[in-house]
């Protein structure tokens, strides 16, 4: 993040990057400060949707240097990959629109007919300059790497684009209010993306239903395929996997899992957080623990709020 990226030597400075990839960084140094926001974004955002699960993404730390669990085709690794994809897509597309970057601009104007009550304007996000770099640097390790099997590229690439599909799928009309005293008589509309946690929560949903594949020849060339007969065949927007996932509840580093000791659960749950799941039947520990936080607030004519500070004890648990 300390790299001012105004010198193509700079490229050599990042680790885990592929031929390909230094090429593309020394023609496009420009867009190396969306690119290493993105890997930041995709790093903090994996481990927030993942903090009530067993396994909360802690092995994304690591990057490049992925542990077991993020190299062998699991479900895990299928997330990751995906949202890591989207993470560029979405940078880049971002950078356009902020002026930060000198070969693009605003997204083009929409093709639809804007309403009776609206007219497109302002300043979209670029998703189609964000898709053309963001494809061309995730996938590239991709194509060109001698490291892993024929599935594992091919399970990669299409999580990759699931990633990025998901992420065109939720390009939507944002839009801005004129008129008098803020009536709205007038909108100017524009098509912005969300944040990358909306676009995270729905790759979880797709993690959760993840298909098991294998790689086979179907017909001419070889395709993912779904392990089970009686599956459905996969589409563009599914996430898929090669092999079982540790269960994350004790450590093995032979496998990648951290196990869930000392993880904190909610006793109140019942879901993937409770501390009946967390912590795989082992049982927990509770501990009482000060907080402070503010309380009873004023609000003082104008503009501003007067709060006090209060202590209390809130009790946690943690697994054994």
């Amino acid at each position: 993040s300390g790299v001012a990226w105004n010198e193509s030597h700079h490229c050599r400075l990042l680790a885990g990057l592929v031929p390909d990839q230094i090429q593309m960084c020394r023609r496009n140094l420009e867009v190396m400060h969306s690119i290493v926001r993105a890997a930041r974004q995709t790093k903090s955002v994996c481990q927030k949707t993942f903090t009530d699960m067993r396994w909360n993404c802690s092995s994304i730390q690591r990057a490049p240097s992925f542990g077991p669990d993020l190299l062998k085709g699991t479900r895990e690794s299928a997330f990751v990959y995906a949202l890591a994809a989207a993470a560029v897509t979405h940078s880049i597309a971002q950078a356009c629109t902020l002026g930060e970057l000198p070969l693009c601009s605003c997204g083009s104007v929409p093709s639809e007919v804007p309403g009776p009550d609206f007219r497109w304007g302002g300043c979209g996000d670029n998703l189609r300059y964000g898709l053309q770099l963001g494809a061309a640097f995730a996938d590239s390790p991709l194509k060109s790497s001698k490291l892993g099997t024929q599935a594992l590229k091919a399970m990669n690439l299409h999580n990759n684009a699931v990633g990025r599909q998901v992420l065109s799928d939720s390009l939507d009309t944002k839009c801005k209010c004129h008129g008098v005293s803020g009536s709205c008589s007038v909108k100017t509309c524009w098509k912005g993306l969300p944040n990358l946690d909306e676009i995270a929560s729905d790759l979880k949903s797709k993690y959760l239903a993840a298909i098991k594949v294998t790689h086979r020849l179907v017909g001419p060339r070889k395709q993912l395929i779904p392990k089970e007969i009686d599956v459905r065949p996969v589409k563009e927007t599914d996430l898929v996997y090669l092999i079982n996932s540790p269960d994350y509840c004790t450590p093995n580093l032979h496998l990648g899992s951290l196990g869930t000791q000392d993880r904190q659960c909610n006793k109140t749950s019942v879901g993937s957080d409770s501390c009946n799941l967390m912590c795989c039947g082992r049982g927990y520990n509770a501990y009482t623990e000060e907080v402070v936080e503010r309380c009873h607030c004023k609000y003082h004519w104008c503009c501003y709020v007067v709060c006090k500070k209060c202590q209390r004890k809130v009790e946690r648990y943690v697994c054994k």
